[in-house]
Order: structure tokens, then sequence, then C-alpha cells
């Protein structure tokens, strides 16, 4: 659903300063390796560090077109199954820390969600997300548009905590590479 285009920060996931475990040139070839998550599309990134730069888990790096004091350049981009374990550990916290930190982006997501084909709405891509609660939500921002999450799960008393949805469909769209429709994150 969203255009291709660049990650200009990312959030640091796991730090690997002898390089990946798995990478079959012998240890003195390796360089050292940053998994990182962007911010803007979650697209799953391996950054090279400068030399001598202390990188730190959750540490937000720049790494756009413009000279970044951290990162030498982008590797490459990554799948989920790729991601070291302690990559894997911090993806759900470091995707609950964007979640907070772009709220107005999703209370725009429920404003404006719009049906996909005749039978599917963008809506129930959340997960515990049918027609009933869809239709509840829909004629309570025909009524007067969401300003916040809390909002949200204040108007909506079957939605406590619209933030975990979002999170929740965020991890399934970055773990299962087969997944149909890609919300939040690029393909």
């Amino acid at each position: 659903m969203k255009a291709e285009k660049k990650e200009v920060n990312a959030i640091v996931l796991d730090v690997l300063l002898k390089g990946h475990p798995d990478d079959p040139r012998p240890p003195f070839k390796r360089e050292p390796i940053v998994q990182a998550m962007g911010v803007e599309q979650f697209k799953l990134l391996e950054l090279v560090p400068k030399a001598g730069v202390q990188m730190e888990i959750q540490e937000k790096v720049y790494i756009g077109d413009a000279e970044r004091q951290k990162v030498e350049r982008v590797k490459r981009r990554v799948g989920y199954e790729e991601l070291t374990p302690t990559a894997r550990g911090e993806l759900p916290f470091v995707i609950e820390l964007v979640v907070k930190e772009r709220e107005p982006d999703f209370v725009a997501f429920f404003n404006k969600a719009i049906s996909i084909t005749p039978k599917l709405h963008m809506l129930h891509l959340l997960p515990g997300i049918g027609k009933k609660l869809m239709w509840e939500i829909l004629e309570e921002r025909n009524k007067k548009p969401f300003a916040s999450l809390a909002d949200i799960s204040a108007r909506i008393k079957s939605i406590p905590h619209p933030e975990r949805m979002i999170q929740a469909r965020i991890l399934e769209e970055l773990q299962d590479k087969d997944v149909k429709y890609h919300v939040f994150t690029s393909k």
C-alpha cells in the first residue's frame, strides 16, 4: 500500500562487532554489522557502522543520503528469518517505540482506511477486527474523526489497545513473506 522509498532513519536491533556468525569467511575478513529496522516503512536492514563508533540497541541512527555520523553504508535489506535471535527479540519493543512515536500516522489509518475489495476492508487486516467491529469503527469515525489512539479505545469499547493491533499487524507483515496485503510495511 505504501510507495517504495528509501528509509531515512533506522533503529538498531542488534550490533555484531565481529560480523554475522553465519558468514563463511574467516573472522579477520568479516566486517561489523548492525541489524536495524527502518522507522518509516519498517524495512529490516543490515548496516555497516563507521570504524570506532559505538551503537546501542534501540538507538535511532540516520541512514539517509546526507552525511551520516555513525553509519558508513546500508549493506542490504534482510528478511525476518535472517535476523539474529537478539534482533528478533528486540523487534516487538522497537515496533512499539515507533508506533508511539508515529501515533498520528496510525490514527490517520483508522480515519482513512478504505475497502480493498468488495468483501475486504483495510480494517479487516488488523488482528481481531471482524465485520461487526469494522462497522462500529466506520460509524464512529463518520460522527467525528478519531484524534488519538486513546480516543479510539475510549469510543470503541471492544478495542482497549489499538496500538497492540497495529504492532501485531506490522510484526505479521515482517515475519510472513507470503502475506498478500502490506498495510504498514513495504514488500
